[in-house]
């Protein structure tokens, strides 16, 4: 790819590991998920319908997307041109750049087909459309199986990410994802985890999409204001994505997608191996800015070794001196404890 097809900022960073050759049913996922490490599987998905047609023409890939239409109403995202495909805030942050609309997705597609070739087309994004509600069938006939049984256990959620020329700034989802570049081209510029700081993260609350954002444009990053992102841009890696492949990466990686052409589509399963009895570690968080951030110094150090000691250690480590009757919420967490917990911190809360 032409070096000025390659973001600002990004064109030194190492890319994704690319496995040749694999394919989708005979996939070991979790093991994928659990080597810690984005990894695309190359043409793993060339088969799939959606895949084929898109190879054909935009139309082509339309008229598959037309064939599973439920005709209800989806949510789209459109910015003016001015906006570049980025959708962000605006410039003072004191709303967002974008608005939305609700309408039919055949009249999205048909909008997008006609603005295909125009220099300054303004953006259109569906944003994580569910398959089984919006189109159903075409989960069906563009089905991942991992022999390994992840989805049995953990079943995923399917969604269609449909537009033009688009760019979703850097941001963390709370579940594993495996994206499939079904038509067009995309991009995808990966962090892990421990760059946070050096993403510089945008507002908790109102966000674009309902993540929080990375506040540095990496197309054209500004150093003097985000000095720490040129250590991110170290750490980071690029996915390179064509139709038919297949992007996994593990939950929380920060991640910057770029739509690069005139129609692209992606879909994806996002899922969780953990059990869906536990909470929501956001709130976590978001009670934690509440009851620990502005506490003195040394109490906050404190409280770091109570949660390294309870939480970030081993699950067993905290009780393993106690007989088992007395463990109480220290015992392994199953269903049964996991309403015993949320009705203790219920009522802690509410005091």
């Amino acid at each position: 790819m032409a070096e000025a097809d390659r973001p600002t900022g990004t064109a030194a960073m190492r890319h994704t590991r690319v496995v040749e050759g694999a394919a989708l049913e005979d996939l070991k996922l979790t093991a994928l998920v659990e080597a810690g490490e984005p990894v695309i599987l190359r043409q793993a998905a060339a088969d799939w319908p959606l895949v084929r047609a898109g190879k054909i023409s935009a139309e082509a890939a339309v008229q598959v997307l037309r064939q599973h239409d439920a005709g209800l109403p989806v949510v789209a995202y459109l910015g003016e041109p001015g906006i570049a495909g980025r959708f962000h805030y605006n410039p003072d942050l004191t709303g967002l750049n974008f608005t939305t609309e609700r309408g039919a997705l055949s009249a999205f597609l048909d909008r997008l087909l006609a603005l295909r070739g125009m220099a300054d087309a303004p953006a259109i994004y569906l944003g994580s459309t569910d398959l089984d509600t919006f189109l159903p069938g075409l989960r069906a006939s563009h089905q991942l199986n991992p022999t390994d049984g992840t989805f049995a256990h953990h079943p995923p959620l399917a969604s269609a990410w449909i537009g033009n020329r688009t760019i979703a700034e850097t941001h963390w989802d709370m579940s594993n994802n495996m994206a499939i570049c079904a038509v067009g081209r995309r991009r995808f510029t990966l962090f892990p985890p421990d760059q946070v700081s050096n993403l510089y993260p945008g507002p908790i609350e109102p966000t674009p999409a309902g993540q929080i954002v990375s506040m540095v444009d990496a197309a054209k990053p500004d150093f003097d204001r985000y000095p720490g992102f040129a250590e991110a841009l170290e750490a980071g890696q690029v996915a390179e994505l064509e139709p038919g492949d297949v992007l996994i990466y593990p939950a929380l990686w920060w991640h910057r997608v770029e739509a690069l052409e005139d129609f692209n589509v992606l879909i994806n399963y996002w899922w969780n191996a953990t059990p869906a009895f536990l909470a929501d570690p956001m709130t976590t968080l978001l009670h934690a800015l509440l009851s620990l951030r502005d506490r003195p110094a040394h109490e906050k150090a404190a409280w770091r070794s109570m949660f390294d000691h309870y939480i970030f250690g081993a699950a067993e480590h905290a009780a393993a001196h106690l007989p088992a009757a007395a463990r109480g919420p220290l015992a392994p967490l199953d269903s049964s404890l996991a309403r015993r917990l949320r009705a203790l911190v219920g009522n802690r809360i509410n005091r």
